[in-house]
């Protein structure tokens, strides 16, 4: 219910004087006229408050303090990402604390960050990215639980940083598939069909050196020193060798 409506500071004061408002146990006049109008402004505490509280910014905190943790759980060490994004969740979960925010959405947004990381750890051909990407714009707009102005999350914000997560994890998801596609460049697999010199004599097994490294051998005939070899497999860390022929070269 609304008893006044003033277009400034000097008309409320105006338009109260005289009025008759009912206190616990009396009646009280009020007599506003001629009073001086003393502006106070909010110190940084309450500007910075004020800041962190803005539902968009609060919004933006939480991504950082996601990422940051998800960064630093990828990458152990840095401490930077980690720092940053421990800072910045907790910032943001103050301000959920005052802001009217539906749990809802905030468990969808999760949701779908929680399906767009598996994407990058279990590639699912973007089955988990787009259902991840959907839940976190969903959960987006249906974060703040009111319809009073000023508390509304800025479409464009909510669009940008949707498209972002979804072409930030389509890039990885890339990235882990051209990763599958390359050849093996280390490993005892990458040894075979190479030669190979034996470093000792040996009946069953010993060393020998390929490619300027000295791995355990194991021939099925007897090996002199300084023969040459050549790997026709592996057996975990074990090379599979046999004599070269004559018709062979090292």
């Amino acid at each position: 219910m609304i008893d006044l409506i003033a277009a400034h500071v000097p008309d409320l004061l105006a338009q109260l004087d005289g009025r008759e408002v009912q206190l616990i146990h009396e009646k009280h006049v009020l007599h506003t006229s001629g009073l001086t109008v003393k502006r106070i402004e909010p110190d940084w505490r309450n500007e910075l408050l004020s800041l962190i509280t803005n539902p968009n910014v609060a919004y933006v905190l939480m991504l950082i303090g996601i990422y940051g943790l998800i960064f630093e759980f990828a990458t152990p060490g840095t401490l930077l990402p980690g720092i940053v994004g421990a800072v910045s969740l907790v910032l943001s979960l103050y301000a959920f604390q005052v802001l009217p925010i539906s749990y809802a959405g905030l468990a969808l947004m999760l949701f779908g960050l929680a399906l767009l990381i598996a994407e990058a750890f279990a590639p699912s051909f973007g089955v988990l990215g787009i259902g991840g990407g959907l839940a976190f714009i969903i959960g987006s707009i249906f974060l703040m639980d009111t319809d009073a102005p000023g508390y509304g999350l800025s479409p464009v914000l909510v669009g940008v940083l949707g498209v972002a997560n979804l072409a930030f994890f389509a890039f990885v998801l890339g990235a882990v598939f051209q990763a599958r596609k390359r050849p093996v460049v280390s490993g005892a697999q990458t040894m075979v069909g190479s030669k190979a010199v034996a470093l000792e004599a040996f009946e069953v097994e010993g060393q020998v050196r390929t490619k300027g490294e000295i791995w355990q051998a194991r021939s099925p005939v007897p090996v002199e020193a300084e023969q040459a070899l050549k790997i026709t497999g592996t057996d975990g860390l074990v090379l599979l060798v046999k004599p070269l022929n004559s018709k062979e070269e090292i």
